[in-house]
């Protein structure tokens, strides 16, 4: 009931900027452009489900491994996998081929389990074939890799139980869902306390008319279904992430002088989101006085650590933290790698926070930075 009457809010909250579309025609097209039209990568007419910049060395390592065929059919605007995952249960939304997902197979380690959930046939067909093989070069006896097919909305029906992951990450895929806040409610239900959703997705400085909504290449390429930055914060606020935070960004280039007209002047962004299910998480970040120290643990950060863009913590140096900041380090799976002084016994007021808007006036060739959390 209480997930019906939030979608019934959020409807009527935005009916008219054309943000819920009719899911079975938006289902059709998806799967039609990624099961059909799309041979590769190489056959996408805009930057948006590639991913820019470098890879980490480590992630870099395990794709050596994974199958071509498999790489082949990747599409995805970011790298949605953080350090330190070792023993995680962790979810790919929208896994597609399953590059993601076997990447992150080899980094959770035996200990730790992946899922890939997805709804085309064709993509899934190229995940499971591949994983015996790719279980045999991670020298693994068993397997710590699956996949499921269903819609990312409804992840009950797809077998995946309330409480039952650590990690959720997702690849370019939320902004192709037509119901955005069954997704992200179902994310929270699926989390354990502590849990995160890392995941890299399109988003846009504005709400985008019908026109360009439903246009099918716009929805296909990841622009058409891209949320207003704010309006997603809307929904992590109402699902229950409080404080979601920006992790990473860069401007989406839309070259194709058809699509680029009929985008006007939108502009898109490919950003990476960290939110965390904490229950003592609050929607504005209050000041308690708390010091954070960062022990140097999380593997491949030996001497720094980036939460977000707002916070990197340098080893062994105190800092000053809000008390959302203070959970997410504390109360999260990432506990064991830090240490917090100070409880949340004596309010100072706000915390000092910076801005946590995408800026409207970033050139298509800059690499936009907004704040996403405090400080």
């Amino acid at each position: 009931a209480r997930t019906a009457f939030r979608q019934w809010r959020f409807v009527r909250r935005f009916s008219t900027s054309g943000v819920q579309m009719e899911s079975g025609a938006v289902y059709d097209s998806v799967q039609q452009y990624y099961g059909k039209v799309l041979g590769g990568s190489k056959d996408l007419k805009t930057n948006a489900c590639t991913t820019s910049g470098a890879l980490a060395p480590q992630i870099t390592k395990a794709l050596m491994a994974v199958p071509q065929a498999v790489k082949d059919k990747y599409y995805g605007c970011g790298t949605p996998l953080p350090d330190g995952i070792q023993g995680l249960d962790l979810l790919d939304l929208g896994s597609g081929s399953g590059r993601d997902c076997y990447v992150a197979a080899a980094l959770v380690g035996t200990d730790g389990s992946v899922t890939g959930v997805d709804m085309t046939e064709e993509q899934l067909d190229v995940a499971m074939k591949h994983v015996p093989e790719y279980m045999e070069k991670l020298g693994y006896k068993e397997t710590n890799l699956r996949f499921k097919k269903g819609h990312i909305e409804y992840l009950k029906d797809a077998g995946i139980e309330d409480e039952s992951m650590d990690m959720v990450i997702s690849n370019c895929v939320i902004n192709l869902s037509p119901n955005k806040d069954l997704v992200l409610q179902g994310v929270y239900d699926a989390l354990r306390e502590g849990g995160e959703l890392y995941f890299s997705d399109v988003y846009c400085d504005r709400r985008l008319p019908d026109y360009v909504r439903k246009h099918d290449i716009m929805l296909g390429e990841c622009l058409g279904g891209a949320l207003y930055v704010e309006d997603f914060k809307r929904i992590c606020h109402d699902v229950g992430f409080l404080d979601p935070r920006q992790s990473a960004i860069s401007t989406i280039e839309v070259t194709d002088p058809d699509l680029k007209d009929l985008c006007g002047n939108a502009k898109f962004y490919s950003i990476t989101y960290r939110c965390f299910k904490l229950s003592s998480l609050e929607t504005l970040c209050e000041d308690y006085g708390q010091v954070a120290f960062y022990n140097g643990t999380i593997p491949n950060n030996p001497h720094s650590y980036m939460l977000d863009e707002g916070h990197v913590f340098e080893t062994g140096k105190p800092m000053l933290v809000c008390g959302n900041t203070a959970s997410m380090v504390q109360e999260s799976w990432m506990k064991d790698h830090f240490k917090v002084m100070g409880d949340r016994d004596v309010h100072f007021g706000l915390f000092d926070c910076g801005p946590k808007s995408v800026p409207v006036n970033v050139t298509d060739s800059e690499t936009a930075s907004a704040g996403g959390g405090c400080c």
